[in-house]
C-alpha cells in the first residue's frame, strides 16, 4: 500500500505588497506549521525563499544561484523534504522535494540587497518585531532533512487561514492574469494528492487561485518565447503598470510629462514607421524637461550645474564622437576643395561660405548657439563672428584652410 502525501499549507506574513510563506524548524530533521502564537522559543522561523525572490525581477531559474550564495552565510537552508510532503502551491519538478528557507536575518539581508525603498520600509515595519526576538538566532546549516511534521494548528484553521488570503488575492489581482493561470486548468496540480476529506471540502469552495511559483523547467517553446524581445517589452510595461498603480502619491506634473514623452517615443519605435524629425523634437523635449526637473529638484546646485551635470556631460560625450567619427569624410572633402582652389588660395569665399561648404550642419549650429548667433542675427555680427567660428571647426577638425589658421598653427606649434 502506498504511503499518503500530506500537503502543508504554510501560513503566510504579508509585507502590504506581499505575502511571504513560512514555517517553524524545530529540530535537525522536524518542522512545525502554526501560527506565530503558537511557536515554541526553540523553533526557528524560516521563510520561502520564492516568495522572497519572487518581487526582484530575478528570473526563476537563476534563483538556486543567488540561495546558495546566502546559503553559504548561513542566512539561508534548503529544506528536503521526505517523499510524504508536498508544499501548496508550488510546483517542483519530478524527482526533487526541495525547497530553498530564508532565517529572519537572511529575510532583512535579501531585502535591503535586492527590494526598493519603499518595500524596504514595509519589510521593517512588519518583521522588526520578530527580528528583535531572533536576534541571538544562529546561522543555518547549508540543509536540513525535514522527515517529521510537529503537531501545529488544526487541518481546517489552516485551510480557513488560506481560503481567506486567496479570497483577498482574488479581488485585488488581474481578473485576466487569473483565468490564464487557474489552477484548476493545471493538470499537475489537480492530481496533487491531499490526505484529508477536511481539506478537500473546504477546498472545492474556491478552486480558481493561483500557482504562486514553479520551479519546473520551463518547455523550450516557453523559454523561447520568454526571451524574445516583444515578451520582454511587454513584461516591462506590465511591470510600470503595476508600479503606477501601486504609486501612493500622485505624480508630479513635470515627471508625467517626461513619462509622455517617453511613451511617444516608444509608440514610435514599436510602430516602425518612426519618423526622425519626430523623435527627434522627442528627444529634445526629453532633455529639456528632464534638465529643469533636476534643476527643480536641486535648486541649491542651480548655479554650478553646468559645470558637473550628468546629462551634459552624457549628451556631449556622445556628440563629439559622432563629430569623431566623420573626420575621414570632413577631411576628404576639405582636401578634395583645396585641389580646386590652388590656384586662388589667398583668394577664399567668405567664411560664412566655407563653413557651409566644408563642414556639417550639426556643427554649424552647435557653435552658432554656443557663440550666441542665429541666421536672424545681424549681418555685421555674422560677419565678425565667422570667421571665428570657421577656425574652431579648423582647429577641431585638424584640417587648416585659411592663412590665419595655418599661421596660427604655426604660433602654437614653435612656442
Amino acid at each position: 500500500m502506498t504511503s499518503k502525501v500530506t500537503t502543508l499549507y504554510l501560513p503566510q506574513w504579508s509585507t502590504g505588497l506581499m505575502s511571504i510563506r513560512c514555517l517553524y524548524l524545530s529540530a535537525a530533521n522536524a518542522f512545525k506549521v502554526c501560527k506565530t502564537c503558537d511557536a515554541e522559543e526553540n523553533m526557528v522561523p524560516l521563510f520561502l525563499g520564492a516568495d522572497l525572490f519572487s518581487k526582484t525581477g530575478i528570473r526563476t531559474e537563476n534563483h538556486p544561484r543567488f540561495h546558495a550564495k546566502f546559503a553559504k552565510k548561513g542566512l539561508a537552508t534548503k529544506l528536503i523534504f521526505s517523499a510524504d510532503f508536498r508544499v501548496h502551491g508550488l510546483r517542483l519538478a519530478s524527482g526533487m522535494n526541495s525547497l530553498w528557507f530564508y532565517s529572519i536575518q537572511g529575510l532583512f539581508r535579501v531585502a535591503f540587497e535586492m527590494y526598493s525603498k519603499e518595500e524596504q520600509l514595509l519589510v521593517l515595519e512588519n518583521f522588526q518585531e520578530l527580528w528583535r526576538s531572533r536576534i541571538n538566532d544562529g546561522l543555518l546549516n547549508q540543509s536540513y532533512n525535514m522527515e517529521l511534521l510537529l503537531g501545529g494548528i488544526q487541518t481546517q484553521d489552516v485551510v480557513g487561514h488560506y481560503n481567506q488570503e486567496c479570497l483577498t488575492r482574488l479581488q485585488i489581482e488581474n481578473v485576466s492574469e487569473l483565468n490564464s493561470n487557474l489552477i484548476e486548468d493545471d493538470p499537475a496540480i489537480e492530481t496533487d494528492p491531499i490526505v484529508s476529506s477536511e481539506v478537500t471540502a473546504s477546498l472545492s469552495n474556491y478552486t480558481q487561485f493561483k500557482v504562486d511559483h514553479t520551479y519546473c523547467r520551463p518547455e523550450d517553446g516557453d523559454a523561447e518565447k520568454s526571451s524574445s524581445p516583444q515578451h520582454q517589452v511587454s513584461r516591462k510595461i506590465k511591470t510600470l503598470e503595476r508600479l503606477l498603480q501601486k504609486s501612493v502619491t500622485d505624480m508630479q506634473k513635470e515627471k508625467s510629462g517626461v513619462v509622455l514623452l517617453l511613451l511617444d517615443y516608444i509608440d514610435q519605435l514599436i510602430s516602425r514607421v518612426t519618423n526622425e524629425e519626430k523623435v527627434s523634437d522627442i528627444i529634445l523635449q526629453i532633455l529639456e524637461a528632464t534638465y529643469k526637473l533636476h534643476q527643480e529638484q536641486n535648486p541649491e546646485t542651480n548655479v554650478t550645474s553646468v559645470y558637473n551635470s550628468p546629462l551634459l556631460h552624457t549628451v556631449s560625450s556622445w556628440l563629439g564622437q559622432q563629430f569623431s567619427s566623420v573626420n575621414a569624410c570632413i577631411s576628404k572633402q576639405i582636401e578634395e576643395f583645396k585641389v580646386n582652389h590652388i590656384d586662388r588660395i589667398t583668394d577664399l569665399p567668405p567664411a560664412e561660405e566655407l563653413v557651409s561648404k566644408l563642414f556639417p550642419e550639426s556643427m554649424r549650429v552647435l557653435l552658432m548657439n554656443w557663440m550666441g548667433l542665429s541666421d536672424d542675427s545681424a549681418s555685421w555680427k555674422r560677419h565678425s563672428e565667422y570667421p571665428i567660428l570657421l577656425l574652431i571647426l579648423e582647429f577641431a577638425n585638424h584640417n587648416l584652410i585659411t592663412g590665419v589658421a595655418h599661421v596660427l598653427y604655426s604660433s602654437l606649434i614653435c612656442k
